[in-house]
């Protein structure tokens, strides 16, 4: 409580001095973007035009809004100049913002036309715009008509580009896939440049599964606990767009070895009401939204709701052999499982407008998941070639949780890019992960019956303030400070037995976890741009971590430390729509929940895991150089990348001292990684009504750490290359029809003592809107000439495995939408928000038996 005290009166202190630097005004286009992200402005003062230091100035305020005439969607980062109409000389200019609103300060009497333009799209100018001293015009929605040069006479569709770049990251319009309506937030991750996802829907970027996943730039303690569990309670409808961030700024919080991913979800921007219907029926699952927003002059409310079922079986093969000094012990096992999976997530949030310069917002969201497997499992244990025992296990395991999320943010902007803002958090997570096995002997002994019950609460409080001001016209200094403190209990428990009369299990002594850990944390950050669009972003960020953890009962000893992460950023704008940029950074990666926790899973006795509550954070540095390039409206990029983290957290496998023939899976830090490659990505419009996106990962692995042997341990090593890549494309038609096809593959990966085979996927949809764009109607085929199978193998100098799983992931899925209200487009409110980027994932899933 002390040090939330603390936290407490230095955020006084840095609101005191903010509000003392500077009177309050009217917001500005350049402040905090939506969801708290930072506006283009955040990333360097720039602008489209540079103006000399004699060029009239006053005290007027012109604002407005620019908008794709075909689809009223914003046409981010038009350019829109400022034209003196008694000289014709460029008086000023300006960009608009992701929200398409832009605006003028300091502007001096006279008349003016404003031209607005945008690579594309036809040049529109606002003429005859009468200016007196002091005034405050609005000039409204300004709307961009495509230009005839690229109609290649066909319809106007206003397709807008699935991939964009910008300052600090790649962004996936997510919410113009068509395939992904009914699923979830893997089946879109899946289609993002430079991530990976498995079956289970772990994710990884450029081949590394450390990564920070947040949704609206907030952390949640479902996502610290399993990613891909955090995924699948998030509708891919209501995904807006994913931000894949590969080299954070000092701003963001130090954890994160390869990067952070940002899932920004569909939010209200009208004066009115709204309400919005989608529902989706298939073979392997189906879900149903309801969401609903209201705005009434300052105050804001939004509602929604969203659940999903799922259906599906696998069959899994499994073969290995532990090597001993006196015999060899071989284990045969099959397996058939049925799983079925419910998901929900429901928010309410509320901003209100104090005054035209401060902002207020809030929200409390509830996610829920209940997932079950009931798998049928025949073991057969041979020493040599003698079978020593033989059994039939059935499986009933139980994952499941609630989480709950309450934020509160409070923004003050003084002028453009001069802003200051206090963001709190609040998050628990109840989750239950469960086991019972009934144990059939087919050698004729008595049955018996075994359960694992492991509860377990997480909670989290986050205090942040950030204060930002710029420096002259192109300059921009940043600070702020952080406190996040954590709370983990894990209560587990085993129970042997005959049916109906279960003991505690001797073997398997019951324990609680307790982990505390708290986290002080400050940066400074400094943005220049010169003339001739060379921008720099330099920063530093310093964490102090701290632990407290008991376990069984006994003290852990788990030491302070210290981390000091630099970032550098330098960008270079080129003539031709070219864009230089070279980054490096320092990354942390703290273990993650499911990495912690000691219960020792036996749900398959043969292959058990466990987490580790002594695990040390990794350290990373990396470096990346890109080049991109826009050619009217298509883009391309091409990145190189180098990574090498030590201190590695990574998965050992040996044999168990105690079960015959058992393997054990764990995590220790022993290890060092080692990745160097490159990532070739475009976007394409063949015709305004045909675009065609794809792109390439390939990057060199190496793994170094020590492996357990008859006689101790050796240093081991493994290396290869991984190629990954998709291919999407989308075809607008007649009568607001529209097709999407989509492939992708996720080659063969390597781990320190295997590989895991690759797979592909494939789906393709057909949707028909409605009139007045109030809604859609569609279907959607997922894999549906065969299913997925995937081959991980594993070996050492005394092991063997090999395991087969082949899914039944086949789907035909039918998708309806429907929108109701009476909406007005207007800005957007300023919001901040929460942003821990410190927790590394899990990497197994619903399955892992994490926090």
């Amino acid at each position: 409580m002390k040090r939330i005290i603390h936290f407490i009166l230095f955020f006084s202190f840095i609101g005191l001095t903010a509000l003392a630097q500077g009177p309050g005004g009217r917001p500005g286009g350049s402040g905090g973007g939506e969801n708290g992200r930072p506006s283009r402005s955040t990333d360097g003062p720039s602008s489209a035009f540079s103006m000399d230091d004699k060029t009239p100035k006053g005290n007027a305020k012109v604002t407005g809004f620019v908008i794709d005439s075909a689809v009223t969607v914003a046409v981010e980062y038009a350019n829109i100049a400022l034209v003196n109409e008694a000289n014709n000389q460029v008086q000023d200019g300006t960009m608009a913002d992701e929200n398409g609103k832009f605006q003028f300060t300091r502007v001096a009497e006279g008349t003016y036309t404003f031209k607005v333009t945008f690579i594309g799209y036809k040049d529109t100018f606002v003429k005859g715009v009468k200016i007196k001293k002091g005034d405050d015009i609005d000039l409204g929605v300004i709307k961009l008509a495509i230009s005839s040069k690229v109609l290649d006479e066909v319809t106007v569709t206003g397709l807008k580009s699935l991939i964009e770049e910008k300052v600090d990251r790649l962004v996936y319009n997510a919410e113009n896939d068509v395939t992904s309506k009914g699923g979830d937030g893997s089946d879109v991750l899946r289609k993002v440049p430079m991530l990976s996802v498995d079956l289970d829907g772990n994710v990884s970027l450029r081949g590394s599964s450390n990564i920070k996943v947040l949704i609206n730039n907030k952390p949640s303690t479902i996502v610290a606990s399993s990613v891909a569990d955090a995924l699948k309670m998030i509708p891919a409808d209501l995904i807006k767009t994913v931000e894949v961030i590969t080299s954070p700024s000092a701003k963001y919080d130090a954890e994160g070895t390869s990067g952070i991913i940002n899932i920004i979800t569909k939010k209200s921007s009208i004066q009115g009401y709204n309400l919005s219907l989608n529902s989706g029926v298939g073979f392997r699952g189906s879900n149903l939204g309801l969401n609903g927003n209201l705005r009434i002059g300052k105050l804001g409310f939004s509602l929604g709701g969203f659940g999903r079922s799922f259906y599906n079986k696998a069959n899994t093969t499994l073969d290995q052999t532990t090597i001993g000094k006196l015999y060899n012990t071989t284990t045969v096992q099959s397996s058939d499982a049925k799983d079925n999976g419910l998901f929900g997530r429901y928010n309410l949030g509320i901003d209100y407008e104090i005054s035209k310069s401060a902002y207020l917002n809030g929200s409390v969201s509830f996610g829920t998941r209940n997932f079950k497997r009931y798998e049928d499992m025949i073991t057969d244990v041979y020493q040599d070639t003698d079978l020593i025992t033989s059994q039939n296990r059935l499986v009933d395991s139980k994952n499941s949780s609630n989480n709950v999320d309450v934020n509160l943010d409070y923004v003050k902007i003084f002028k453009p890019s001069h802003e200051w803002s206090i963001s709190t958090q609040y998050s628990q997570n109840n989750l239950t992960n469960n086991f019972t096995a009934d144990i059939i002997s087919l050698e004729g002994t008595a049955n018996s019956q075994q359960q694992n019950i492991n509860l377990n609460i997480n909670k989290e409080i986050t205090l942040q303030t950030d204060y930002m001001v710029p420096v002259k016209s192109n300059q921009l200094f940043e600070v702020g400070v952080k406190g996040i403190f954590r709370d983990v209990n894990s209560d587990y428990k085993y129970l042997v037995g005959i049916i109906g009369s279960l003991e505690a299990d001797s073997r398997n002594p019951a324990g609680i976890l307790q982990y505390n850990q708290n986290i002080k944390a400050g940066y400074l950050q400094y943005t220049y741009s010169t003339k001739n669009k060379l921008t720099f972003k330099v920063g530093t960020r310093y964490e102090h971590t701290s632990i407290d953890a008991v376990d069984k009962g006994l003290a852990l000893s788990i030491p302070s430390y210290d981390n000091l992460v630099p970032s550098v950023n330098i960008s270079k704008t080129l003539g031709g729509g070219t864009t230089l940029k070279l980054a490096y950074n320092n990354r942390i990666s703290r273990p993650g929940l499911e990495q912690l926790n000691p219960n020792f899973n036996t749900a398959n006795p043969q292959n058990i895991r466990l987490g580790n509550p002594s695990l040390r954070p990794e350290i990373s540095n990396n470096v990346e150089f890109g080049i991109s390039k826009i050619m009217q409206r298509n883009y391309m990029n091409l990145t190189f990348f180098g990574r090498q983290t030590n201190n590695s957290i990574l998965q050992i496998t040996s044999p168990s001292d105690t079960l015959l023939g058992a393997l054990v899976t764990t995590y220790e830090n022993i290890g060092v990684q080692k990745t160097a490659g490159a990532n070739l990505f475009g976007n394409f419009f063949l015709t305004p009504k045909w675009t065609i996106n794809g792109g390439i990962d390939l990057y060199y692995k190496y793994l170094e750490g020590q492996v357990q042997t008859l006689d101790g341990f050796e240093l081991a090593d493994n290396d290869g290359i991984v190629i990954s890549g998709r291919l999407m494309s989308m075809l607008s038609l007649k009568n607001d029809w529209k097709i999407q096809a989509f492939t992708g593959m996720r080659g063969r990966d390597i781990s320190l003592q295997g590989f895991t085979t690759g797979m592909a996927f494939y789906n393709i949809g057909l949707q028909k809107g409605f009139k007045d764009d109030k809604g859609s109607i569609g279907i959607g085929f997922e894999n549906f000439i065969n299913g997925m199978t995937r081959i991980s193998e594993s070996n050492s100098a005394i092991f063997t495995q090999r395991s087969v799983n082949y899914i039944h992931n086949q789907n035909i899925k039918v998708n309806f939408s429907y929108k109701l209200g009476n909406m007005k487009f207007v800005e957007r409110k300023k919001t901040k928000s929460v942003n821990n980027t410190d927790v590394k994932g899990g990497s197994e899933g619903a399955q892992g038996g994490g926090f």
